[in-house]
């Protein structure tokens, strides 16, 4: 079996096999980018075009795309109580109720647009894993490596890193395909990831993915 090879922050390395491997494209909303959300608008979207590339080059390499959206219920009745007490969900904006199924807000940017035949997956949580079919999917296929990106890096990446750690995937998250709405909040995270001896796995930025996957399509 073929394995790339990425040079990682900590001079570490990850390896994977793109049949074995899946990337999450966390929750790109167009309610995400809208003004009022974050001191970081632009920052978050300036990550856009690497994301769209990101995507592209696995694609190439025929690696499992799936997207994923916060998503609730135009009645709420999958909202809990403590999520209730947040006060965010469903509320009213430019885009039409916050997170809601089925509002423009809830569609993803442009940018970052699932291929009809790529995977969806609605989650009324933050991590991805958390009542949907996630992880059955990923086994189905035979994937236990996943490249993450997404927004925001402290609260749905992180929750979602998380959850596939303790479920045993192997977990690259690519750090320049991610941003939050605080600078300070996007740095923590990254180094929580490394924290302990890579408790959370690897990390990485764009170019390395670039550089590895040429000379892998090169040789």
């Amino acid at each position: 079996m073929s394995m790339i090879s990425i040079q990682s922050r900590g001079d570490r390395i990850y390896e994977f096999s793109p049949a074995a491997t899946a990337l999450l494209v966390i929750d790109f909303q167009k309610e995400f980018f809208m003004e009022g959300i974050g001191e970081c608008l632009d920052e978050m979207r300036s990550i856009l075009p690497r994301v769209s590339k990101l995507i592209n080059l696995v694609r190439d390499l025929r690696c499992k795309v799936i997207h994923t959206r916060e998503s609730y219920k135009p009645d709420l009745s999958d909202v809990n109580s403590y999520r209730k007490s947040l006060d965010y969900v469903g509320k009213s904006g430019p885009l039409g109720r916050f997170c809601i199924v089925g509002e423009p807000g809830h569609e993803f940017v442009e940018e970052v647009q699932p291929l009809p035949d790529e995977t969806v997956i609605d989650k009324a949580s933050f991590g991805a894993f958390y009542n949907t079919s996630l992880d059955d999917l990923l086994r189905r296929d035979g994937i236990d490596h996943i490249i993450i990106c997404g927004i925001t890096t402290q609260c749905c990446v992180h929750s979602t890193l998380r959850e596939a750690v303790d479920r045993g995937y192997w977990c690259l998250t690519v750090a320049d395909c991610c941003a939050a709405s605080d600078f300070g909040m996007h740095d923590a995270a990254l180094n929580l990831i490394a924290g302990e001896g890579h408790l959370f796995g690897w990390v990485t930025d764009l170019r390395d993915i670039e550089r590895s996957i040429s000379s892998f399509t090169n040789t």
